[in-house]
């Protein structure tokens, strides 16, 4: 079973898998639309987390991984309550192209999908708007600007052919933010 990761899951899996591949899928565009009041977020101040939104001419990159053996039944516990439980994410299977192209032919990888019927769907929101609530929140897993950020780095670093102007946008727009708030800081230490 393939296994295919677009937001954390690039770079924290949180499951043993057999191989990792880095590619992308077809129809798909990754994101900032999904609350999260868990892991990067909280009941009062709900994080922003990717999810996928059907679309034609796009494609989204991210990781698929392998699991194999006893590895499949405790991947999926674990996602299922990762990301479906808490999250509220669907199901999907989808053909995953990976990257070396040599490689192997594209094939089929499970994805989950946060779908607008989910109490925490949150929609779309200008770059500026999701950049605004990604700095004030933070979950378990740790700050929501950690995501973004992480986010915006595997794509620079794997994916450097790609594009992901939504993504791009957001980290613009926080890194125009974060001075602000930085010299607030040291202003309000001064005084």
């Amino acid at each position: 079973v393939w296994i295919f990761g677009y937001g954390s899951l690039v770079w924290r899996p949180g499951f043993e898998f057999t191989s990792r591949k880095v590619g992308f899928i077809r129809g798909y565009s990754r994101r900032f639309w999904q609350g999260d009041t868990f892991h990067r977020g909280s009941e009062k101040m709900p994080g922003r987390v990717v999810t996928l939104l059907e679309d034609c001419g796009a494609c989204t990159w991210g990781v698929a991984y392998e699991v194999r053996g006893e590895q499949i039944a405790a991947s999926l516990e674990y996602l299922n309550m990762r990301e479906a439980v808490l999250g509220g994410y669907d199901t999907k299977l989808v053909k995953f192209h990976p990257q070396e192209k040599d490689a192997e032919e594209p094939f089929l990888a499970l994805v989950y999908i946060a779908t607008p019927q989910n109490p925490s769907y949150l929609g779309p929101a200008s770059e500026e708007d999701i950049a605004a609530q990604i700095i004030v929140s933070s979950g378990c897993a740790g700050h929501n600007i950690e995501y973004l950020l992480r986010l915006a780095d595997f794509m620079r670093y794997f994916c450097p052919q790609a594009e992901d102007k939504h993504l791009f946008s957001i980290e613009e727009a926080l890194i125009s933010i974060l001075p602000c708030l930085y010299y607030t800081e040291e202003s309000l230490e001064e005084t």
